[in-house]
């Protein structure tokens, strides 16, 4: 692994605050609490190439890896302004049709999802099947040449502004298959279909992304909306689950970098008693130990990534680096309000509506207790403890 970064690399990795020159922190909040989404800086992105990172040339995309992904995420996350939808796009809907799609299926989905003209969703959890997957209920049964779909599904990230939804359904039961991980299939939704319902769901984070319950009733798919095969779904979703962790990471240790460059320029400024409180270690040491951490935690970000692009294994290190990154930039951000005083949890200085969403991610898109069951049990080799 070479930690130098290519040109294009640290292009990518700098677009975050290219992009922020027109569309900054104030535009992100501005659209968040007006409960719109980012769509003109995510047209751009669109526009400018960003949005196809991990796509073939030929379809619309770069032709490159979940690292430059990634580090596009960590860039924005740099400049305040990254967004949920690159983990339910690129990451869950574009990557997975790019790998596994066949030739049509990619002709049809990727030029324009990498063009930011359409955006997707991805749907796996449910109201009783959060972190246990395997007891998901929504089920596709066969229906002629093609199948009917009925069930729903929770706390999906952008399902109104989604033109598409990579959806994961059971099309064999649970105590109908020989191994749990059997008899699931993946179905490419078309949100605009008949029988699809959706509720929002009040989360008290400021973010433009919105939340929702997601009801199927006798929704109609063909046998060309099956990515993969039928009942054979579950491994593909590993092609996912890894970046979707790798991606979370990044946007953490950037939301981290954003809240300390913050703090930094507060500590240099504010002075008491005669002196800018930046001079004091008790202000110093907090923000000293949290941007350690944070740049630990984007080492192994980077890791897990490059791995995943070299075709490792990479499950320990992926969710090592998405432990790393939630806790580091919740501690950056901490420390960051406190720097600030009183400060902190003002509007204007903007430091407080930060914490809500890492802190989020100290619980999703997998909590912090599995992913420590995992490095405990595949990595350390630990018995299984779930």
């Amino acid at each position: 692994m070479d930690f130098q970064l290519t040109e294009e690399q640290t292009m990518i990795y700098e677009y975050g605050a290219k992009l922020a020159q027109t569309y900054d922190r104030a535009y992100w909040l501005e659209q968040a609490k007006e409960g719109k989404y980012l769509d003109e800086m995510w047209l751009q992105m669109g526009q400018d190439g960003f949005l196809g990172l991990m796509v073939e040339e030929k379809y619309g995309g770069a032709g490159l890896g979940i690292f430059e992904l990634a580090l596009l995420m960590e860039g924005m996350g740099n400049a305040g302004i990254a967004t949920l939808m690159l983990l339910a796009g690129p990451a869950m809907f574009i990557t997975p049709i790019a790998k596994h799609g066949t030739p049509e299926q990619r002709a049809f989905y990727l030029p324009d999802a990498c063009a930011g003209k359409t955006r997707s969703a991805f749907m796996i959890t449910e109201p009783d099947a959060g972190t246990n997957s395997m007891r998901i209920k929504t089920f596709a049964k066969r229906d002629g040449d093609g199948f009917l779909l009925n069930g729903s599904k929770m706390f999906i990230t952008g399902a109104d502004i989604a033109d598409h939804a990579l959806l994961v359904a059971r099309t064999t039961t649970l105590d109908q298959v020989e191994r749990k991980t059997d008899g699931f299939t993946l179905f490419l939704l078309d949100m605009k279909s008949p029988g699809i319902q959706m509720t929002p769901i009040e989360i008290g984070i400021t973010a433009p992304e919105t939340q929702y319950m997601v009801y199927f009733d006798n929704v109609k798919l063909g046998a060309e909306h099956v990515l993969g095969e039928v009942d054979k779904g579950f491994q593909l979703l590993f092609d996912s689950l890894n970046p979707e962790r790798i991606l979370i990471a990044g946007m953490n240790t950037g939301f981290g970098r954003y809240a300390l460059d913050k703090a930094v320029s507060y500590a240099n400024e504010r002075k008491i008693f005669e002196a800018p409180i930046g001079a004091y270690q008790g202000v110093q040491h907090p923000l000293a130990i949290a941007k350690t951490e944070i740049e630990l935690a984007s080492l192994m970000m980077r890791k897990a990534a490059w791995m995943f692009d070299q075709g490792i294994n990479c499950g320990g290190e992926s969710n090592m680096a998405k432990y790393a990154a939630a806790e580091a930039a919740i501690k950056a951000v901490d420390a960051a309000i406190q720097t600030h005083g009183g400060n902190g949890f003002t509007k204007e200085y903007g430091i407080f509506d930060l914490y809500p969403l890492v802190r989020l991610s100290r619980t999703a898109p997998i909590n912090r207790e599995i992913v420590l069951s995992f490095i405990s049990e595949h990595v350390m080799g630990l018995p299984r403890s779930y």
